[in-house]
């Protein structure tokens, strides 16, 4: 028997159990079987179409819209159900327990049925948060900009940039997007914050360069005096699609390299660029992907040669993990490292002050927001755009906006 037999298996077996728990719960509120029966029906289709998609999925047209719905319906019916589960399958042990300690002592049973009511109750309630949250991310949440400012203090920062600012974005993903109003919106509020230099850290599509013809007009409209700069992520490599000829993949690859000039961004590959401001200067750094566990073009050493260990830098790797392998030790000193590719898993929950968190946290230790070590920051964007799911659940996406003091 197949690995990929084995996996589906073990997936369906794990979605019949969740449902047969969300089957009971729904028969607690209704004993209409129209209700009843029509709530089992609707996840039913979900999981036909959502497996129909991925066994009809073909990787030479790279990430779908089709497959970004199979998964946003997937997830739409099934995140609800296993809340319904966890507190349904912890009454069972509860219940089960309390019988094998009634049968040990010969205790008499208490009726639990007013509890398993109550609990039933209780799940469908809570099932209900991450449905209405979903809908909402879905629909309204990933084009919910947020914008975050720092204002970050370095010693060694020359006075000439004693208040300069910058705008980082990233992870723009143009395959996902589908409200071409709403980019135009995103786009006006990162030209607002009125920063003097926007930095782009990667993933500008999905898999293909095409991806962003409808998009070109929108963002070279991004507005900074001091200039544009960007670097490449995954994503815009081409290694998520499967390609008749290697030529093919190559001149994708350069299409891609080829937008950022388009909407105006110098595109850094492992090399770096002197930022001078009335006799000063900083030294910007951009590097190919380096990720862990993804292609790691990213070339730090090379993008470095000509800089001093001595100069203010501002390094531009995609991934988050370079950061934490590579970069926040290393003795020539990189101050400010901007990144992006987690997206926060577009899935989460944040209240600023006192609760930041979301299953990204498990795969990257910098998954979101600003982070100090060795006296050295990096700034890891939440995503411009989406990806896979589409849409986002109170990881929302994100504009950052940073000032540079001199202490």
């Amino acid at each position: 028997m197949s690995r990929w037999l084995v996996t589906v298996i073990i997936i369906s077996a794990i979605i019949i159990v969740f449902e047969a728990y969300a089957f009971q719960a729904i028969k607690t509120l209704t004993r209409s079987k129209i209700i009843r029966y029509g709530w089992l029906l609707i996840g039913v289709l979900a999981y036909i179409h959502f497996f129909y998609v991925i066994f009809g999925y073909d990787r030479s047209s790279g990430q779908t819209r089709e497959f970004q719905w199979a998964m946003g319906m997937l997830l739409l019916v099934l995140v609800p159900k296993v809340v319904i589960f966890l507190l349904m399958f912890g009454e069972d042990v509860v219940r089960w327990s309390q019988k094998g300690i009634s049968f040990l002592f010969k205790e008499e049973t208490k009726n639990l049925v007013g509890r398993r009511a109550f609990i039933s109750k209780l799940a469908l309630g809570l099932a209900a948060l991450p449905f209405a949250s979903m809908l909402y991310g879905v629909f309204k949440g990933k084009y919910n900009y947020k914008v975050l400012k720092y204002q970050l203090s370095f010693k060694d920062l020359p006075e000439a940039f004693d208040g300069f600012t910058i705008s980082h974005i990233t992870d723009i993903h143009s395959g996902s997007f589908d409200n071409k109003e709403k980019i135009k919106y995103g786009v006006d509020l990162i030209n607002e914050q009125k920063s003097d230099m926007i930095l782009f850290t990667g993933d500008i599509v999905n898999n293909f360069a095409h991806e962003m013809d409808d998009w070109i007009s929108v963002f070279s409209k991004l507005e900074a005096p001091v200039g544009k700069y960007s670097v490449l992520g995954n994503h815009d490599y081409g290694d998520y699609s499967d390609w008749k000829t290697p030529e093919d993949k190559k001149a994708n690859f350069k299409a891609v390299k080829d937008i950022h000039p388009k909407i105006g961004f110098e595109l850094l590959l492992n090399e770096h660029k002197y930022i001078e401001k009335d006799g000063q200067k900083i030294a910007l750094i951009g590097v190919e992907n380096w990720g862990k566990g993804f292609n790691k073009a990213g070339d730090l050493k090379k993008a470095s040669e000509g800089v001093s260990k001595n100069d203010f830098k501002i390094l531009l790797s995609h991934d988050p993990s370079h950061w934490e392998y590579k970069i926040k030790q290393d003795d020539f000193n990189y101050h400010l490292t901007l990144s992006g590719h987690t997206h926060g898993l577009q899935f989460g929950i944040e209240i600023p002050g006192w609760i930041k968190w979301s299953p990204s946290k498990y795969v990257y230790k910098q998954w979101a927001g600003l982070y100090k070590e060795f006296n050295r920051y990096i700034n890891v964007n939440r995503g411009f755009g989406y990806h896979a799911f589409p849409g986002r659940v109170g990881i929302w996406p994100e504009i950052t906006v940073i000032e540079l003091k001199k202490a």
